[in-house]
């Protein structure tokens, strides 16, 4: 099929066509599906390991996604790694040996964090909390009881080794009987790989954050922008924006300029296939396991019913697509019929790019790609500035404004549970360490949940497509407790110095957040950014609730969009050390972290 009869976007550039031809993958270590009733044979799967003790060698390996020969980290040679079959209840033994070579850009330790498992502390493998890392020539021994099962994953924690091809699927066989059933089941990773290396990336980043944004606003723009809203209104709209020093088309970091997407380890022409007979009930477990890229997920022809999020099962919801967020999971079930292929259509949030792979009777079929869907553009609704009059006032100025003069920081300890949630959604007031700030360019005014909000692009676009207010977990609330107190942290930043912080203090500047074994809590987090966010809470579940304070959904992260502001109730039930961030890798690396501590 040609590019053009597929119905990609006309603009494809060489470059992206030269990518595309790249099967990718590494040069070792692609395997085979271990049991062929549980996934068909398919050329670029991963290698499937089963049992208790599993042995995994990290080290290099050469790539090539794009035409150009790179060096990925990997674990047993391949990208992505293995995937690793577990059973709930089962005591796993997981060995882990550092064979990077000395002068690796990639450092000279290593890490595996298994996200979204409970366990010990000391066994949850983040360097500097947990334990010191991985050193070269050492094997780590991770030892930890399976209590749960689903849908998961593991990626390094150290340094920028998850960009350079360290992650890997983790399926748990429940022992309790699936409250759904299926033929085929299949995981489909989801990443994005750049050849750069990470830290030329992330230093690029803090020189120029605005470097893959090629579609700013331009004279032609501010024409037809002024003969459909009148010219007042414009020279307004571009006024705002100007004062905040950003972009209504700055959606995400990094792009399609800088990235190759992958599904399963390889390119949209690759063309990763999952096979089925007709009448079959097909499984497709989706993991995104990028450092940076959101995805918005479509099998056009076909229906998705979502049966699990994040590992837990969720009351079944048909939908035609989904957005997925860095580190989520969602597990769905597609019954292909009527054609012999269909295209799984993965397109980034900002409309740069996408991978596709194929669900097809036999290898080597394809079915016509949609086109990318139209660039989306942040409104001041989006990013919570939503029906105020700002006059001229830049955000700039606002960032160091004291809004009612209260000290969240003071409050964070205080208990809400009486307060009316939804006076709450209202004028939001900030924390004294947001005013004056530098870090600190902007702070959202008028926030909500927005759980029923698809998201920026996905808005009336004709198709049905999952929010969160949809996601319902099978199970009541595991706890049952109202929360004895609360937490609020508000996600900041300043894009231009690419600095990203809780309450406008980054990582090394705060102090831990201490919570009682065994307390039942409220974390509420305000997004002040432009950005959307996915932030992870190590070591125990994060309950979301719903507008009205009852629990919902559970899961282990949280996408936290602009402008919104959610709460989830945790139990502290894990003693120890854990990281608590934003799982955009690049985020994280320059400050949105913080460690949480539990202790009795």
């Amino acid at each position: 099929m040609s590019i053009q009869s597929s119905g990609v976007a006309s603009d494809l550039s060489r470059r992206r066509f030269v990518q595309g031809l790249a099967v990718g993958g590494a040069v070792a270590g692609m395997g085979w599906w271990s049991s062929p009733a549980w996934a068909l044979l398919s050329s670029a799967q991963a290698e499937v390991l089963s049992g208790t003790d599993f042995h995994l060698v990290i080290g290099e390996t050469p790539v090539n996604f794009t035409g150009r020969n790179r060096t990925a980290i990997t674990v047993n040679g391949s990208v992505p790694a293995p995937t690793l079959r577990w059973r709930e209840g089962d005591t796993v033994n997981l060995y882990v040996a550092n064979t990077l070579p000395p002068g690796s850009i990639h450092g000279r330790h290593t890490s595996i964090h298994w996200h979204g498992i409970l366990l010990p502390a000391n066994m949850d493998g983040v360097p500097g909390l947990s334990f010191d890392g991985i050193g070269l020539g050492e094997t780590w021994h991770y030892r930890f009881q399976v209590r749960q099962s689903g849908t998961y994953w593991y990626h390094s924690h150290s340094g920028f080794q998850e960009q350079a091809g360290l992650y890997g699927a983790i399926i748990i066989d429940p022992l309790a009987p699936e409250p759904f059933t299926h033929d085929r089941d299949y995981v489909v990773m989801l990443s994005d790989w750049t050849d750069l290396a990470p830290a030329a990336l992330f230093a690029r980043l803090k020189k120029m954050s605005d470097y893959d944004n090629y579609y700013k606003r331009t004279v032609g723009d501010f024409i037809r922008d002024a003969r459909r809203d009148g010219l007042a209104a414009t020279l307004a709209d571009r006024k705002m924006w100007g004062g905040m020093r950003m972009t209504p088309t700055d959606l995400s970091d990094v792009n399609a300029h800088t990235y190759t997407y992958l599904m399963n380890g390889t390119t949209a022409l690759g063309n990763w296939t999952g096979l089925f007979r007709a009448g079959e009930k097909i499984r497709l477990r989706f993991i995104n396991g990028s450092a940076m890229s959101y995805f918005d997920v479509r099998i056009p022809g076909l229906k998705m019913t979502v049966v699990a999020a994040d590992g837990q099962y969720v009351h079944p919801v048909s939908v035609d697509e989904f957005r997925i967020a860095v580190a989520e999971t969602f597990d769905v079930i597609v019954e292909p019929s009527g054609q012999d292929a269909f295209t799984i259509f993965a397109q980034d949030m900002g409309r740069t790019g996408y991978v596709s792979g194929t669900l097809a009777v036999r290898e080597g079929l394809r079915a016509p790609l949609p086109a990318l869907d139209p660039r989306p553009l942040l409104s001041m609704a989006d990013m919570g500035m939503g029906g105020m009059d700002h006059g001229g006032m830049g955000m700039s100025a606002m960032a160091g404004t004291d809004h009612g003069g209260m000290d969240m920081s003071a409050m964070a300890g205080m208990d809400h549970g009486s307060m009316d949630r939804d006076a709450m959604s209202g004028m939001q007031t900030h924390p004294a360490s947001e005013a004056g700030n530098p870090l600190v360019d902007m702070q959202a005014m008028t926030v909500s949940a927005k759980l029923d909000d698809p998201g920026i692009g996905l808005r009336d676009n004709g198709r049905k497509v999952l929010c969160y207010a949809d996601l319902k977990s099978l199970f009541a609330d595991p706890d049952g407790r109202a929360p004895g107190r609360e937490i609020e942290l508000h996600l900041t930043g300043h894009m231009e110095r690419f600095a990203w912080s809780f309450n406008g203090r980054k990582f090394m500047d705060a102090e831990p957040l201490r919570l009682n074994y065994g307390e039942r809590m409220r974390i509420t987090l305000v997004n002040d950014t432009m950005m959307t966010h996915p932030i992870h809470l190590h070591g125990v579940w994060s309950d979301l609730e719903d507008a009205q304070g009852n629990f919902q959904v559970r899961k282990h992260t949280i996408d936290m969009p602009p402008g919104s502001k959610r709460s989830y109730r945790v139990r502290a039930d894990a003693l120890g050390r854990w990281a608590y961030h934003c799982h955009l890798l690049y985020h994280m690396e320059a400050g949105m972290m913080r460690e949480v501590r539990i202790a009795e």
